[in-house]
């Protein structure tokens, strides 16, 4: 596909107490999964980070952010300025059930769109989503005029909202694990046994 694929790996894990992303799910880390489902669709995987080295092992293009500290609009705008491609799904480490079908279904869709962003239960989306390459100054005069909240990015957007109903209509999968991220070590163990159940 003619599309890149950003993964978003710069939080603290503070809530977590250990790096989420290098948490392993069935023997492969959580990184791992979500980069060899992406592998199969995109051209280019890029992992922004500001700690690259734990991240050699990928083999994915790595960046930092151009304004460390600034929260996920700042991992977004890294990626799209290091993207080769005008569409880019965004995706956050944290998230071990990500789907191909959706990722493709949420590119398909934003052609005529500065961004791609799905709703559900009522709760924007932002960190599984698509954004325009072109959208990077404007998510760069964001973060220079600190207004870091996603939603203050979306509301000067172009953007296609998708709902439950419109998202389920390409995929038949369930969307509440697909959109599921861990936060707290509770959710671990429970990514760990439905994953365990579901191989």
């Amino acid at each position: 596909m003619k599309a890149a694929a950003i993964i978003l790996s710069g939080g603290k894990s503070s809530r977590m107490g250990t790096n989420k992303a290098l948490l392993k799910i069935n023997e492969k880390t959580n990184i791992e999964r979500i980069a060899d489902i992406l592998r199969l669709l995109f051209d280019e995987i890029i992992l922004v980070t500001n700690d690259p080295e734990p991240y050699q092992f990928l083999g994915v293009k790595v960046v930092e952010d151009h304004y460390p500290g600034m929260g996920p609009l700042a991992g977004v705008h890294a990626g799209l300025m290091a993207s080769n491609y005008d569409l880019n799904l965004v995706v956050a480490c944290d998230m071990p059930f990500v789907s191909g079908e959706l990722a493709e279904a949420l590119v398909n869709n934003g052609a005529h769109y500065d961004a791609v962003i799905p709703v559900l239960n009522g709760r924007q989306q932002p960190l599984f989503s698509v954004f325009q390459k072109r959208t990077a100054d404007r998510i760069g005069e964001c973060i220079k005029n600190e207004r870091l909240r996603m939603k203050q990015l979306l509301d000067d957007l172009n953007v296609l909202y998708m709902t439950e109903q419109e998202l389920q209509a390409y995929s038949s999968v369930d969307l509440d694990r697909v959109f599921f991220n861990m936060n707290h070590p509770n959710e671990y163990e429970e990514a760990k046994k439905w994953a365990e159940t579901n191989q």
